[in-house]
């Protein structure tokens, strides 16, 4: 299934703009660190932490009813069906409901999180890894063990995973397929989840949340993380328009992605670059140390790519569906504008003696 696979991507993607800067800070005698304004940032992470952790709290609290309701039912789920369509209809509109509400609060701090060396093991659990099954080198690090004794060896990002089982793209964790808005078809995304795989994945959900906050209160932010984030981060424009343009959103009965069928990439594209706004204002009083204008240019391009994704995700509000001819060419445009953005804080970060993580 595709994955979220943004650090070791934009690692590879930034690579010769990175080693402009590595080459520049490799001899270079230890130095001050520069003017930046990082508390903001770090604020701005933990705000959204918190509110990751009460989302994944409310959505484990769903995932347990559903897992007693089916415990009840000796795992009979046409039986369980059969007695309780009222009730279950009512458990899982509210697990989307909250599915939905939840992701924006990942994906606005994405940006530091998968950015951050230290903290970008919780992008690959919570957003980006692969199932081993489809890619054992970028695999999450953990396995869900389940009630009824199985277990989950690497099974891929929890994000994916619950959205593939709620919304039944994922037919390994979908135990019958059911008219949940009694409208008499079984459409997409009428499915009854299979109760140990959703309690095991909401549980480590709400896990994986806390520890992130808690990893993101003890952090402390250095100019490396944050022109780092930037660097890194910045230029995944074209993978992320690859992932928008297999989604149902262009592709509508016809997609072929497993994941970003629920809500838009075109919101999770400006979600991540909202975030990175948030760190590049932390560290333009810097570069205006060394280059008023630069810093300048620098901001006004990346506000401009920000509204011009804010300008396609409007348009798909309301009601415009992309070919996927056009979804190629308005990623090569943002790929275009990140590449230069991120080569022009690179250039920045040679000049400050700032390290670029790789």
């Amino acid at each position: 299934m595709p994955t979220r696979l943004h650090l070791s991507t934009a690692l590879a993607s930034a690579a010769i703009l990175v080693s402009v800067a590595a080459a520049t800070t490799a001899s270079a005698a230890p130095h001050a660190e520069p003017a930046t304004n990082l508390a903001p940032v770090k604020a701005y992470l933990l705000q959204h932490t918190a509110q990751l952790e009460a989302f994944t709290a409310s959505f484990r609290g769903i995932a347990r009813r559903y897992y007693a309701r089916a415990k009840a039912a000796d795992f009979d789920y046409a039986a369980m069906w059969a007695e309780s369509k009222g009730s279950i209809r009512k458990e899982l509109a509210a697990a989307k409901s909250s599915w939905i509400a939840g992701n924006p609060k990942y994906e606005r701090v994405e940006g530091v999180v998968a950015g951050t060396p230290s903290l970008a093991v919780y992008d690959v659990i919570l957003d980006a890894g692969s199932s081993a099954a489809d890619d054992p080198g970028s695999a999450v690090p953990f396995d869900l063990r389940l009630r009824n004794g199985k277990v989950l060896r690497k099974p891929g990002n929890l994000f994916n995973l619950t959205e593939g089982m709620l919304w039944g793209t994922l037919p390994a964790y979908v135990a019958a397929k059911v008219d949940l808005d009694g409208d008499g078809k079984r459409e997409c995304g009428e499915v009854l989840p299979e109760a140990n795989v959703f309690l095991a994945a909401a549980d480590a959900f709400a896990l994986y949340a806390g520890k992130l906050d808690a990893s993101g209160r003890a952090w402390r932010p250095t100019a490396s993380d944050a022109f780092t984030a930037v660097v890194v981060m910045t230029p995944t424009m074209s993978e992320y328009f690859g992932q928008w343009k297999v989604s149902r959103f262009v592709l509508g009965t016809k997609a072929t992605g497993a994941s970003f069928n629920v809500v838009s990439r075109l919101s999770d594209i400006g979600d991540i670059l909202g975030g990175l706004r948030v760190i590049y204002k932390g560290i333009a009083p810097a570069i205006a140390s060394i280059d008023p204008d630069q810093s300048a240019q620098t901001r006004r391009e990346l506000d401009e790519l920000y509204n011009f994704v804010a300008r396609l995700k409007r348009q798909e509000k309301a009601g415009k569906r992309f070919t996927p001819e056009q979804a190629e060419l308005l990623g090569r445009d943002a790929q275009e504008r990140a590449t230069a953005i991120a080569g022009q804080v690179t250039q920045a970060a040679a000049r400050l003696k700032v390290k670029i993580a790789q």
